[in-house]
């Protein structure tokens, strides 16, 4: 069953791809990768493979990454990644040695792209189970590591129907997991290698703030005109919630606005200024003098939201009214309130900062009126959210050096010579 939808899924790419350009994307990328892999593959040097499906899964492995490649650098790193959205964004990241798609999971494609690469190791990323992969991982054993992975009890592994699939977990050398619910799920079902670790994707957002870039333009915009008033950043904004900022920050010439709508297209941004009723600068357009006179700055480029966040006062993360809400942490480690919108029941960091009183949710215009009054109006309060939001990211962060912690890098074979899984586990703690 699990390889016919894998075939069936391979079928509807290929046919969506003649009128997607996403899909385009992955199925030339796909065909590239074998090459990459030839021609780029050494196979004198020792490889750690590390896969993510997207942009947001490579954030939680990349501190990770890049502390291995500070402390072992005899080793060369792989990335992989599945969706365009991540190997488009990162194909030219300096932190790995070789970036490329993962081809479709396939029992053909996992063989043929595991003898090419020939990891010593591999670090799958929070939902990443391919179970042909990890079948040739585990026969060959290479020790494989799943990190900032969730569980819960409606997933596929856990129910009655789907055993053989399950079996994919004991593929895994050790699971490095985000909460005890995870780890009791995984214990309950014969699973015994776990830890729990935490969310790799808050010393992230630490590594993203103290390296934060300094942008002269936007620090114009919400230091120099704008003394006395409050700056509010909106990053990763669809139409919903910019209906909801528009429709206030035309009426309250005490907030400046810094608006990242998450689809950056001429359309939409038209349409975005359409909708304003203020002095508005497009930030590719502006100059440090230009900035000092507008009242929003709407960012039309991609790469520097997460530097932006910074100079505001109170921020908002957009999806609440779609999908579901982007990065909250991104905004939080700055210690400032973030408002988020009402589909954030599955996001875990979300849940725990509306509890801690550092983010606020908002169902509606009348909402958002309510909370931002408040927090322009009242500066404990504002600074008090604003001091839940910061601690609550400090005090989540350590989980990258205890997963580095807990591997005997020094112990893992090279690939050429693994000849039984027990003896390249590489792991310091107890199984």
């Amino acid at each position: 069953m699990y390889s016919l939808a894998i075939y069936l899924y391979m079928f509807c790419v290929n046919v969506a791809a003649l009128f997607n350009k996403k899909a385009r994307l992955m199925m030339r990328g796909h065909r590239q990768t074998y090459r990459i892999l030839r021609e780029q593959i050494h196979p004198e040097e020792k490889y750690i493979w590390f896969h993510a499906a997207s942009l947001g899964e490579f954030e939680q492995g990349r501190t990770l990454i890049e502390k291995i490649r500070v402390a072992y650098p005899q080793y060369r790193i792989l990335l992989s990644f599945f969706s365009p959205s991540g190997y488009e964004v990162r194909k030219d990241y300096k932190g790995a040695d070789v970036v490329c798609y993962l081809p479709f999971d396939t029992a053909l494609n996992a063989r043929k792209f595991v003898r090419l690469a020939r990891p010593c190791m591999a670090f799958f990323i929070k939902y990443e189970f391919w179970q042909n992969y990890l079948t040739v991982l585990h026969k060959l054993g290479v020790p494989v590591f799943s990190v900032s992975s969730l569980f819960r009890p409606n997933q596929i592994f856990f129910k009655k129907y789907s055993k053989p699939y399950a079996h994919v977990l004991k593929c895994f050398t050790h699971f490095f997991v985000q909460n005890e619910t995870s780890r009791k799920l995984l214990i309950e079902n014969g699973i015994e290698n776990v830890s729990v670790v935490g969310d790799t994707r808050f010393d992230r957002v630490i590594d993203v703030r103290e390296n934060a870039r300094r942008l002269p333009i936007v620090e114009t915009f919400a230091q120099v005109k704008n003394k006395g008033c409050h700056v509010l950043v909106a990053g990763s904004t669809w139409t919903p919630d910019e209906d909801i900022l528009i429709d206030y920050f035309n009426c309250h010439p005490e907030e400046r606005l810094v608006l990242a709508p998450h689809v950056v297209s001429e359309s939409h941004l038209e349409e975005i200024e359409k909708k304003l009723q203020r002095p508005s600068l497009r930030y590719t357009q502006a100059t440090q003098e230009l900035a000092a006179k507008a009242d929003c700055l709407i960012v039309d480029c991609y790469g520097i939201l997460s530097s932006i966040y910074r100079y505001g006062q109170i921020a908002y993360v957009g999806g609440g009214f779609g999908a579901g809400i982007h990065n909250v942490p991104e905004a939080a480690v700055y210690g400032v309130p973030v408002i988020i919108g009402p589909k954030n029941k599955n996001f875990r960091e979300a849940q725990f900062l509306l509890r801690e009183g550092g983010s606020f949710e908002i169902t509606s215009s009348e909402d958002y009126q309510h909370i931002m009054e408040r927090l322009i109006n009242e500066s404990d309060f504002l600074s008090e959210a604003g001091k839940k939001a910061g601690a609550y990211i400090a005090n989540h962060a350590g989980a990258v050096d205890k997963v580095f912690n807990a591997i005997d890098f020094q112990s893992i074979l090279p690939f050429s010579e693994k000849k039984d899984k027990k003896c390249s586990i590489g792991l310091k703690i107890n199984r």
